[in-house]
């Protein structure tokens, strides 16, 4: 009987080596249909947070220490040949506002940091009522952000001395100019820092100034608006209003906000339109300065009797500021006096409609329209045309126990 021969080392070895491969294109196959599945079914805060994990993890644990990449971020975006300090940098300014707004509330691990109280201002330079506190990182600290699963670490620096004898020969402030900011991160994410989450800083940083700023209320007079501090108390938390009619202004409000892109997709102009009617005195105006307050937006509370022609109501809506609420109140009694061949007034219907939906709504971005109205059945229906008026609300009279009337409201788009 024959013995058997055992196959040679070569042959073992490619037998091996094609079990390994094997192997490797069944793993590399489930390792795609796993991260396919897990973009499809998982939440990308859920996807952000794992790679976060996994990264404190790797870097626990040692595994690997990437190349780290540091941006300097100075108070001035630099200095000219004659040595006069040029424009201010405005990430600068933002990723303090951006860092403050990380610090509040003070996290436990930062035993010191810097405070600064100020006097709130406007856009416009003028002072309200009321202060605003910073925090910030002081010189030589450091805090850590996270951002679709990547650290980033901020880093407080302060300025040589030669530096600031420069800054203050230049006339440059003192104080919170004396250091600039560091920006560090693992050098494979640079294009996310740069692309994504600077941005993200600087509109964080708006975000969180507009909401600081204090509001405002327009009249007209002629081509003019006359403006004065709005600080009416009224908010969703104070109005006597059903709470699911309630909420569902909120997310009609909130989900507006977010869908600058949406409206550019579709090629509209950014607005929303709401009609408010009802019997007298149940709370229009109120709900308007609460709409006001939740969104941080100023009013222009247009009185078309004063606005004389179209042509002046062109140039009024050219000079409100984006971010603002166009009230036009008792649109029914306008209506008398504003008819499709102006017969009393030079400011005609189609005037109006050209106001709200025409070639120059598209003169500003983020706007709300709002018309209130007694007697919505005097309205003139192109006005309640679908895309005009968004959203009808009916505003109604609370009940003998207090509880208000409950309609729902009425979406047209």
């Amino acid at each position: 009987m024959g013995r058997r021969m055992d196959p040679s080392p070569a042959v073992a070895a490619a037998d091996a080596y094609r079990r390994a491969l094997r192997t490797a294109a069944s793993v590399a196959a489930y390792a795609v249909l796993a991260r396919s599945m897990a973009r499809e079914l998982l939440p990308d805060e859920l996807r952000a947070t794992a790679r976060w994990g996994a990264s404190k993890l790797s870097a626990r644990l040692g595994w690997r220490r990437g190349e780290l990449r540091t941006l300097v971020v100075r108070s001035h975006a630099g200095r000219s040949s004659a040595g006069i300090v040029s424009d201010d940098n405005l990430l600068y300014d933002a990723a303090r506002t951006y860092l403050a707004s990380r610090l509040d509330p003070p996290p436990p691990d930062m035993p010191r940091l810097g405070l600064t109280v100020s006097k709130a201002k406007d856009d416009d330079g003028g002072g309200v009522d009321g202060w605003k506190t910073r925090l910030f990182i002081e010189p030589g600290d450091f805090t850590t952000d996270v951002f679709d699963g990547v650290e980033f670490t901020w880093r407080s620096v302060p300025l040589p001395d030669g530096e600031k004898k420069k800054n203050a020969g230049a006339g440059s402030a003192g104080g919170d100019r004396d250091y600039f900011l560091e920006l560090s991160f693992d050098a494979e994410h640079t294009a996310t820092a740069l692309e994504r989450y600077v941005p993200f800083v600087m509109e964080s940083a708006k975000e969180t100034k507009r909401r600081e700023r204090g509001l405002k209320i327009c009249m007209n007079e002629g081509k003019m608006w006359y403006i004065i501090n709005h600080h009416h108390p009224a908010t969703f938390d104070t109005l006597a209003m059903d709470s699911d009619l309630k909420s569902s202004i909120i997310a009609d409000l909130d989900l507006f906000t977010r869908r600058k892109d949406h409206y550019r997709r579709i090629g509209k102009a950014w607005k929303r339109g709401y009609l408010l009617y009802g019997p007298p005195g149940t709370g229009k105006s109120t709900l308007v300065a609460a709409m006001a307050n939740h969104l941080r937006y100023n009013i222009h509370d247009l009185d078309l009797s004063h606005s004389g022609s179209n042509l002046t109501l062109q140039w009024l809506l050219l000079s409100i500021q984006n971010r603002s609420i166009l009230v036009i109140e008792d649109i029914d009694c306008c209506c008398d006096a504003v008819t499709r061949e102006g017969r009393h007034l030079q400011v005609t219907l189609s005037g109006l409609l050209n106001l709200i939906d025409g070639l120059w709504s598209a003169s500003g971005d983020e706007r709300i329209i709002v018309f209130t109205t007694n007697y919505k059945e005097r309205l003139d229906a192109a006005l309640l045309r679908p895309g005009r008026m968004d959203m009808h609300i009916y505003m109604g009279y609370c009940g003998w126990d207090g509880t208000p009337s409950r309609r729902s409201p009425t979406t047209t788009s």
